[in-house]
């Protein structure tokens, strides 16, 4: 055990299996010149800063400022028949998201009810429509994600070289390990350099730190906490957590700050401004956990709301989490949470889960080792940023009266459609070469697994509801059918219409309409590589003004073998023009390759033919082009037995395998 100091304090945790110093101590480790300088320290930096910035009640605020409303009036969001936002003037009135609207205005008969934005048939966008009906409308979120984004981007600008992850709709993890470190080394110069007369070099630890000032950084945790009644309430999310806990100054003011004390000081400045930039601009309220990690950061990120930053030292760790109940804790709520209670006879607290990490493996296996380092609040997972655009984008509805017939599926494919063509051009707003490889369609009949169908999805020049629509038509009547089709009866009660695959296209790579131009002459055709030509795109600067005047000419490629213009049938380019833009240049791709396939494989006929009927002065293997690869060339049989090449040595790895 290591000896009792006051960079070691005893350990105030108990339980079964008495805790040792070791078990701990890295709340205060020895942090040196070689740790401030570094720079690729990762999870296990000792000076690691992580916040957790939350919205004070998302929706309802969103919903308060569009409309201009007082923040100190109670608004709840409502949706169909439930509450999905509750802010906290209303909360006051004992008003929860599990209440229903007749009882929430009971309490509160002043209290404004906003229902979310919904879809309607014939709409393109949605919007806020008059005693919307889930047999009719769909709910529409689009709202709350563009100003999610909002604040997003405001995190970005305000830590430039931190790293940002987008947690939720609401949420967002900072690391500020960076700018804090270089942020340290700004104030106090004289650490920037290792001195001459440093004993260990890089590895002598820094001088103490200075005093720190908390009072006007936020709600700083107590190390010892005053005990309160019962003692068995922890940090609860969307409540107010521990604010009336009080700190004893005289005893918080003996604890030694340390040099992540400093780091966390100097956090939580940063989010202060960034929070006070975002209420300034946007409007919007959020209150931010600051600590060594990201379970600890979300923790402390409700201990007191809203419109507050709390901070959690690592002095404080150990009696932060001793009143917590663990099966709070994100996946120890089911049969995992279940079994540890068990095991160890507890049922409330974690702190009697004080046993060798040796044994508790062997007991619930190795990889259960991240529940150990969880209950002694260790985590490692990294602040990761995420794609600005996710690669699948879903738009989803569960039917409150099922579909009988196969026709009463236009109505919801066509609302779905609008919800994805009004979230695709927002994203290619920001990322204009973003585009969807495959268009989804997702269906389940009554409580049977669900069903799906996907096709490429093409591009098109603009984005509207009608190209997606009739992309999902077609899946629909692929996979669901018609009225006349069906003779089991069709009762289905979700459906959903996606987009996957979406990504940027790669430097270099053409669109569709790059591929169908026409040529800059006949006399450089064969140096063209499988060219298509457009039907007559008037706007294209490589088309003549004679030939955006004249009819549409068929689809075609030019070979690069023999210099061959290949065609579309001009009667099956007509059928295929006059379908929907989304369907025909799909089909119209589709249709030029199996000409190309055609045509290469009349040219790999003659290869052959020249071959048996020895044209050529040499045995060569022959590759199909369409295969694109090099086929193996069986040997030439006499009698029954393969004959032996000329030049294949005696000794060769073949007479390993021949039959004596």
């Amino acid at each position: 055990m290591l000896p009792v100091s006051p960079s070691n304090p005893p350990s105030i945790w108990k339980g079964k299996a008495k805790a040792t110093e070791s078990d701990y101590e890295d709340l205060n480790p020895t942090i040196t010149y070689r740790h401030l300088h570094s720079h690729n320290l990762g999870v296990r930096d000792p000076l690691r800063v992580i916040a957790l910035c939350d919205s004070d009640a998302f929706y309802a605020a969103c919903e308060q400022i569009r409309l201009d409303i007082d923040p100190r009036k109670p608004l709840v969001v409502q949706q169909w028949q439930a509450l999905i936002a509750v802010n906290y003037p209303a909360r006051k009135y004992g008003i929860s998201r599990m209440d229903k609207i007749k009882d929430a205005k009971e309490r509160c008969p002043h209290l404004e009810v906003v229902h979310v934005a919904t879809y309607k048939e014939g709409e393109l966008e949605p919007g806020y429509w008059e005693n919307p009906d889930t047999r009719t409308h769909k709910v529409s979120l689009d709202y709350y994600r563009r100003e999610s984004w909002k604040i997003y981007h405001m995190f970005k600008e305000g830590l430039s070289t931190g790293e940002v992850e987008k947690a939720s709709i609401d949420e967002a993890f900072l690391d500020l390990t960076q700018p804090v470190r270089e942020e340290i080394l700004r104030r106090y110069p004289y650490l920037a350099e290792v001195p001459s007369h440093a004993p260990l070099g890089k590895d002598t630890p820094l001088p103490p730190p200075p005093s720190i000032r908390w009072d006007s950084l936020g709600t700083l945790i107590p190390v010892r906490p005053q005990p309160t009644k019962g003692e068995s309430t922890g940090p609860d999310e969307g409540t107010d957590g521990n604010s009336d806990d009080k700190v004893d100054e005289d005893i918080e003011e003996e604890d030694h700050a340390t040099w992540h004390d400093v780091a966390l000081s100097i956090a939580a400045e940063f989010m202060g401004k960034i929070r006070h930039d975002i209420f300034n601009t946007l409007g919007y309220s959020t209150s931010a956990g600051i600590a060594r990690n990201k379970f600890l950061a979300k923790l402390t990120a409700s201990y007191k709301k809203p419109m507050n930053q709390s901070i959690l030292r690592n002095a404080a760790i150990p009696n932060y989490l001793r009143p917590m109940a663990f099966q709070k804790i994100r996946f120890l709520g089911g049969k995992l949470g279940k079994a540890l209670a068990e095991e160890y006879d507890v049922s409330t607290h974690c702190v009697r889960l004080v046993v060798h990490s040796d044994e508790f493996q062997r007991k619930f296996g190795e990889e259960s080792i991240w529940v150990w380092e969880i209950l002694r609040g260790i985590d490692r997972t990294e602040v990761k940023e995420k794609p600005p655009v996710t690669k699948s984008m879903l738009a989803a509805k569960n039917l409150p009266q099922p579909i009988v017939k196969a026709s009463q599926g236009r109505h919801w494919i066509r609302m779905l459609a609008a919800e994805l063509a009004l979230r695709l051009r927002e994203a290619r707003e920001s990322i204009p070469a973003l585009w969807p490889k495959s268009i989804v369609l997702h269906v389940r009949q009554d409580y049977d697994a669900f069903r799906s169908k996907q096709a490429p999805f093409p591009f098109v020049r603009e984005i509207t509801v009608d190209a997606i629509a009739a992309a999902g038509d077609k899946l629909w009547r692929e996979l669901v059918g018609t009225d006349t089709s069906h003779t089991a009866p069709v009762k289905i009660s979700h459906v959903s219409l996606s987009f996957s695959g979406i990504a940027s296209m790669e430097t270099g790579q053409r669109r569709i309409e790059g591929f169908l131009q026409k040529p800059q002459s006949e006399s450089n055709a064969s140096e063209a590589t499988d060219e298509l030509v457009v039907m007559g795109d008037a706007d294209s600067h490589n088309l003549s003004k004679s030939a955006s005047s004249a009819a549409p000419a068929p689809p075609s490629y030019i070979c690069e073998r023999c210099g061959k213009r290949i065609s579309l049938d001009a009667e099956a380019a007509s059928n295929i023009v006059g379908s929907p833009d989304v369907i025909a240049e799909g089909e119209m791709v589709e249709e030029l390759d199996k000409l190309r396939r055609e045509h290469d494989d009349f040219h790999f006929a003659q290869d052959l033919s020249r071959e048996v009927s020895g044209d050529t002065g040499e045995r060569r293997a022959v590759i199909r082009p369409s295969d694109g690869g090099q086929q193996p060339v069986k040997k030439r049989k006499e009698n029954g037995k393969a004959k032996k090449d000329r030049g294949e040595p005696e000794g060769s790895i073949a007479n390993f395998f021949q039959r004596r």
